[in-house]
């Protein structure tokens, strides 16, 4: 008989938390503008959002990168994170006329990375006076903290993509940026 009544007491409790849910989700008048939105790979986009996506992103270009079939890298930002970490921004362009598919090579070689598709998961800042090099973060499955599921990018068009790496100290100011089958650069931190 007890357990019925505990059966019950937890369906209206269930029920409870989640009328309170609802009506706590609408309380707030203005949508907080401090938190930045979710990330999403960039083949998911309409042609729509990348055009906004775009507009958000700053104008300035901390670096041009030329890879190999006709891809170029830009770095438009390498902003170091409240949390310790380091996220550089840009955008992927295909310069050529035709389609072409993203370098699986981008990916780099680690097994837990290749396993989760095509990304920048390869990517490493290279800090040559605290001798370190930091290589892409990775969440707890072992996908990289990057942009995910590159496919193929129509000649002309580019896609915005980002990389999270371990901050470097903070007395570091320049680290050099690698990408396989693209050639270094120079990032200058701020």
């Amino acid at each position: 008989m007890n357990v019925r009544y505990v059966r019950g007491g937890l369906a209206s409790l269930a029920v409870a938390s989640v009328a309170f849910l609802a009506v706590g989700c609408g309380a707030e008048e203005k949508p907080k503008t401090d938190k930045p939105a979710t990330t999403t790979s960039a083949p998911q986009a309409s042609t729509s959002t990348q055009g906004s996506q775009q507009a958000e992103e700053p104008t300035a270009t901390l670096a041009v990168l030329k890879g190999q079939d006709g891809f170029e890298l830009t770095v438009s930002s390498a902003a170091r994170d409240a949390g310790g970490f380091m996220t550089i921004k840009g955008s992927l362009k295909n310069t050529s006329s035709k389609g072409r598919s993203v370098p699986d090579l981008l990916r780099g070689d680690e097994t837990e990375v290749l396993k989760h598709g095509t990304s920048l998961g390869g990517a490493t800042l290279v800090d040559a006076v605290g001798k370190k090099r930091y290589y892409v973060l990775r969440d707890t499955d072992g996908r990289p903290l990057t942009t995910t599921g590159l496919g193929i990018v129509s000649g002309g068009d580019s896609i915005p993509v980002f990389m999270q790496f371990p901050a470097p100290p903070a007395s570091t100011t320049e680290v050099s940026f690698q990408l396989p089958t693209f050639e270094p650069a120079t990032l200058k931190l701020s």
